[in-house]
Order: C-alpha cells, then sequence, then structure tokens
C-alpha cells in the first residue's frame, strides 16, 4: 500500500519521540534535524549573525527562527511555543540503594505523572551528566529499571483503590544478588569515567515504543505525547516556514513546564526574550521598534488537553466535548489558566480553515479546574498576544498516553498555517 501523508508524518514522530526520552534529548534532536536542513546553531555567548535560519539550545530547551531577509526593526514575530519536559522520576544526588538483595535507584517524584502508570514497565534512564572539565554528555542506559507492584496475594484490597507513597512505593529496582553503581552503568554509557562525574540531571522514561493500534490503525499510544506533540509539529512546522513572509517564524520549545516553568530554561525565564531581543538588535531595533514589533506579534503556545474520557464523562465540561479524532483543541478559561481569547480565537479559527483542519474548543468543568500552560506565562511576561491550543489526549501524565494519528497530522497542518501567514 502506498505511504500516505499522515503515515509518513507519524512514522517520523515515532523517530522524534524515540530519539527524546528527556527534555535535553528533545532539544538536541530538534537543534540536529534542523542543522541538517541547514539551520545554522548559535552559541548565546558569540556575535549573532543578521537574519537567516538559526538554532539555539540552552539547557533542555531550543530556540529557532526562520528570519526573511525583507525583516526590518519593526518586524513582528509568531511564535509557536511548547515544552521538552513530561513528567517522571528524577535520579536522587546519591543514586545506588540497595534493599533485599535487590539493587535499586533512589528517584525524586518530577512533575504530576499518574505513579500507577509507571509500574511493571521496563524503563530506562536518560538526561545529561557533567564530568570534572565541565563537559556535558548526553546519557541514556536502554531498558534497565523496573518498578514492581505488589502482588494481588499480599494486598487483596489493591482493586477497591491503589495508594502510592512516592517515597517508599516508586523506587525502581535495577539488579539482584550483586552490587554496583548507577553513575557506572551513566559513565558508560558517555563513555567517561564515573569518578569524573560532578553532576546529573537524569530522568526515567519508558521504553516501549509507540505505537498505532484499533480501527484503522487510528489511534496511537506514546510517551511524552505532552507534550513531545507539539514540540514534533513546531519543527515540522519552522522546517517548512516561507523565507519570504511578514515576521520571523520562530520555534520555542522550554523545558520544567511540568514544574510551573521558573528555571533559566523555563517559559517564565528570559530564554525567549533573549533570542527575539538579539534578533531584533541584529535588524537594529531599539526598546520602540522592539515594543512595535511584539505589539504586532503572535504566539501559538501548544500543549496537549483533554479529550472526553467514556468511562468519566461527568468529569467534563456538559456541552463542550471534544473527542479523539476531532481535531486540535482550543484552550479557554475564563480564569487566565489559558491565555486565549476571542481575538485568539479568532486566529485559531482562520489558521485551522487556511490548514482545512477541524478544531473543537476545551474548557473545563467548573467542578474541576484546569492546570495551566506556557501560554498565560509568555503573554505575561512579554505582553505578545497568544492563543493556547494542542492535541486531545486520554491518559495524560500517564506512562503511556493516548491520541488520534489525524489530531496529531492536523496540528502539524495548522501550525504550519501559522507561519504561512
Amino acid at each position: 500500500m502506498p505511504v500516505t501523508p499522515t503515515d509518513a508524518y507519524i512514522a517520523d514522530f515515532v523517530d522524534f519521540v524515540r530519539a527524546s526520552p528527556s527534555s535535553y534529548h528533545a532539544a538536541a534532536e530538534v537543534a540536529r534535524r534542523l542543522q541538517s536542513a541547514g539551520f545554522e546553531r548559535l552559541d548565546e555567548r558569540d556575535e549573532w549573525p543578521v537574519g537567516g535560519r538559526h538554532v539555539v539550545v540552552r539547557d533542555g530547551a531550543v530556540v529557532a527562527w526562520v528570519a526573511p531577509a525583507t525583516a526590518d526593526a519593526a518586524t513582528p514575530f509568531r511564535v509557536v511555543g511548547a515544552h521538552t519536559d513530561s513528567p517522571s522520576f528524577k535520579l536522587k544526588p546519591r543514586p545506588t540503594t540497595s534493599s533485599e538483595g535487590l539493587l535499586q535507584v533512589g528517584v525524586e517524584v518530577y512533575g504530576g505523572p499518574l505513579l500507577n502508570s509507571w509500574l511493571d514497565r521496563e524503563l530506562e534512564l536518560a538526561g545529561r551528566i557533567v564530568t570534572d572539565d565541565g563537559a556535558t554528555h548526553l546519557v541514556r542506559t536502554g531498558p534497565m529499571l523496573r518498578i514492581p507492584q505488589l502482588a494481588i496475594h499480599l494486598d487483596r484490597e489493591v482493586n477497591k483503590g491503589l495508594t502510592l507513597d512516592k517515597q517508599r512505593h516508586v523506587q525502581p529496582i535495577w539488579g539482584a544478588g550483586g552490587s554496583g553503581e548507577i553513575l557506572d552503568v551513566l559513565a558508560a554509557s558517555a563513555g567517561v569515567d564515573a569518578a569524573r562525574i560532578v553532576g546529573h540531571d537524569v530522568l526515567a522514561a519508558d521504553t516501549q515504543a509507540p505505537a498505532r493500534f484499533g480501527l484503522g490503525d487510528a489511534l496511537f499510544a506514546s510517551g511524552r505525547m505532552d507534550n513531545l506533540s507539539s514540540v514534533y509539529a513546531g519543527l515540522v512546522a519552522l522546517l517548512e516556514a516561507p523565507s519570504d513572509a511578514g515576521h520571523v517564524s520562530v520555534l520555542a520549545a522550554f523545558d520544567h513546564e511540568e514544574l510551573g516553568s521558573e528555571s533559566r530554561s523555563g517559559a517564565s525565564g528570559p530564554f525567549l526574550d533573549d533570542v527575539l531581543v538579539r534578533i531584533g538588535a541584529g535588524l537594529g531595533a531599539g526598546d520602540i521598534e522592539r515594543r512595535r514589533a511584539y505589539a504586532a506579534s503572535w504566539i501559538v503556545s501548544s500543549d496537549a488537553g483533554h479529550a472526553v474520557h467514556p468511562n468519566y464523562p461527568d468529569r467534563h465540561d456538559p456541552v463542550n466535548r471534544p473527542v479523539l479524532g476531532g481535531g486540535p483543541l482550543l484552550k479557554l478559561n475564563a480564569n487566565q489558566r489559558y491565555a486565549s481569547d476571542a481575538e485568539g480565537a479568532a486566529l485559531w479559527a482562520a489558521v485551522c480553515r487556511q490548514a482545512g483542519v477541524a478544531t473543537q474548543p476545551f474548557v473545563s468543568n467548573n467542578s474541576i479546574p484546569c492546570g495551566s500552560t506556557i501560554g498565560p506565562l509568555s503573554a505575561t511576561r512579554l505582553g505578545i498576544r497568544t492563543v493556547d491550543v494542542g492535541v486531545p489526549l486520554l491518559s495524560m501524565h500517564s506512562a503511556r498516553e493516548l491520541a488520534h494519528v489525524d489530531d496529531l497530522v492536523a496540528l502539524g497542518a495548522a501550525v504550519t498555517a501559522f507561519f504561512a501567514g
């Protein structure tokens, strides 16, 4: 059978997810792909050229842009914002422990994972280590860990409600009947001496490959779709962004959204503003010109949202009922947990119409307040008009989330249209 555009998009998205087990790997993979397509990677410590196609990485975040040759000091920006991190478990400073003849690793809970979804799965460790010479190394172990659930014979009431203590019940095992140090494994992954490791930012990731399944292979299961679905859509869109648009097209994929975004590489930090200021300065913009550019700019904050769960229909708004396969979401909240307003709704409707894709509104049940996104943070920090969107998911914050392939592809088409202007 011929390969359809949907097949090609999903197959490449699978490759992207598998290359991105941590925020650091995701940022590196975005940069790698862009450099392969002719983007120049820049160092924040250097002078930057004016115009062109560029990418810069800061820790687990990445910002890339396409500046048209006709850009001037007041040229506006069109930004697709996303985040590279996902809920997980982060390695503690002295990670190797043992109990009852089993080697374990000590972890902290990162963000708000569905803890039970991480049980009885083969996990890997992935992230970065820093050695005593100041060098940073990306590491990943492959299948290495497992958090075994207690057998039902030892907890006959478990199916009435599983309660997991974050300290006692989620420490993974990685060996039996022997001795070892998990830092040795990470060092071997990087090809360095473990004694030289002076710092690490390493998290657990599910190793099961993403997969299509169900009627017509329309359903898609994967880890980290919140929010690699948006990072990938923005990447695809930027690769197709026109070089003669009336704006600078920008992809900003931040880290630490699941923790509140308050870091130098998070949306509350200075990263995006630093880059936009430097782009504008290269085009001759002073403070007034930059403010003019921001006033004419837009941010599409793209992050996953909730589809109506068929087994829990009462947890959703009784009228606004987004479904898998119904198109990307326009995310709305009266208390500005999302940044969308009427103007943003109009922009998103126009973008989806131009892309030929459906969209559907999401609003929370009043009794179950929603979370937030980078949207309100970016709008507050920069004063740029912002609209919140994303693909509908089931099992959000699970080790393995569920989407519809058509929604994933439609999001890519919509943000491509956004960059097209």
